[in-house]
């Protein structure tokens, strides 16, 4: 997954995740040795039933129960790595509720030059036409790692559950600025991991990320890449003991955004100001100087493990964050194409 804190690079690249940077900072001090804990009212938390999200009324439309079914879904497939059987099934999923939603969907088939050879990758887009040619580019990866039994509950399929939802909202009521939803194929490295420790600690640039680097490339060539206002990435956001962080790679006036439309909303106890650096399907767009913030959430102890399944992710945490996201968009439908501001 995303961050690429890397603390060395060798003929391996090593990368300091998330997690790992967060695991060594709170649980085990200078030593690598330790394996990452909970306290204990958190595992508490986590054995109860995931909380359930508010009503969609409380949260702009978002519906976190009907995200949370949306997940439930995605995770039954199984493991879905690019180019497998059951990633073919989520693809299909994917695309039929966003055309039941209303959606104009667009599916850009593309090959993959990987450490595992050519992989044949798909990106799925809604682009929901706006009064405005202004683009909002909301991103998720739906692909899972190459690890054997690992389903990606949190990691892949929390933040595609969740941009389902956004499209079912955003859909049916267009907005002043035209919405893109991009469901991203092959952002984890691409590497056939025997275990968490490697795929936690394993991490190349140029064999992750690929669902993002083809968009940004082909928005680049047809020109749609001058149309972007603000792109917002989600990820890891559905981890039922919710602490988002701030991410140093983000564009920060986009970034402040964010925040104060988690303080508006009044869930700003989930968005902290720690920050940390993130390598994630962002930086294509960053580095072609267009505004990128990713959403996530890092403090996960179950990144990149088997036990990253269902029980561990909650309606509410999608709620909380589907609904900062669409009062984002709101802001962003007032700085860029200024008019009567919409009713929540």
């Amino acid at each position: 997954m995303p961050d690429r804190m890397a603390a060395s690079r060798g003929v391996i690249q090593l990368r300091i995740s998330r997690w790992a940077a967060l695991a060594v900072l709170l649980f085990c001090g200078a030593s690598l040795a330790c394996s990452p804990a909970r306290s204990s009212p958190e595992e508490a938390a986590r054995s109860s039933p995931p909380a359930p999200a508010p009503p969609a009324a409380q949260t702009g439309g978002f519906d976190g129960s009907r995200a949370w079914g949306y997940l439930e879904k995605i995770v039954g497939f199984g493991p879905r790595p690019p180019a497998s059987p059951n990633i073919r099934r989520e693809q299909q999923y994917l695309a039929s509720q966003l055309r039941s939603f209303g959606c104009p969907v667009t599916q850009d088939h593309f090959h993959a030059q990987t450490d595992l050879g050519t992989l044949e990758m798909d990106n799925i887009i809604a682009k929901i036409p706006g009064r405005n040619p202004g683009i909002v580019l909301f991103l998720s990866h739906y692909d899972t790692l190459r690890l054997p039994g690992f389903v990606g509950a949190d990691d892949g399929g929390s933040s595609t559950a969740l941009l389902l939802e956004m499209a079912r909202v955003l859909c049916a009521h267009p907005r002043p600025l035209t919405v893109w939803i991009a469901f991203l194929d092959g952002e984890e490295d691409q590497e056939n991991f025997a275990t968490a420790y490697q795929a936690q600690t394993t991490w190349s640039d140029n064999n992750s990320t690929f669902g993002s680097r083809e968009l940004a490339a082909s928005m680049d060539n047809s020109g749609d890449l001058k149309r972007i206002k603000a792109v917002l990435l989600a990820d890891m956001v559905g981890d039922a003991s919710l602490d988002v962080t701030r991410d140093s790679n983000s564009t920060p006036w986009l970034e402040d955004m964010v925040w104060s439309a988690a303080k508006r909303t009044g869930f700003s106890r989930y968005f902290l100001h720690t920050s940390m650096s993130v390598y994630d399907d962002h930086m294509p767009f960053i580095q072609r100087h267009v505004p990128a913030a990713d959403v996530i959430d890092f403090d996960y102890p179950y990144w990149h493990t088997v036990n990253d399944t269902l029980d561990k992710c909650s309606p509410h945490s999608l709620a909380v964050v589907g609904y900062v996201l669409l009062e984002t968009l709101q802001e962003l439908d007032h700085k860029f194409a200024p008019g009567p501001r919409q009713g929540k």
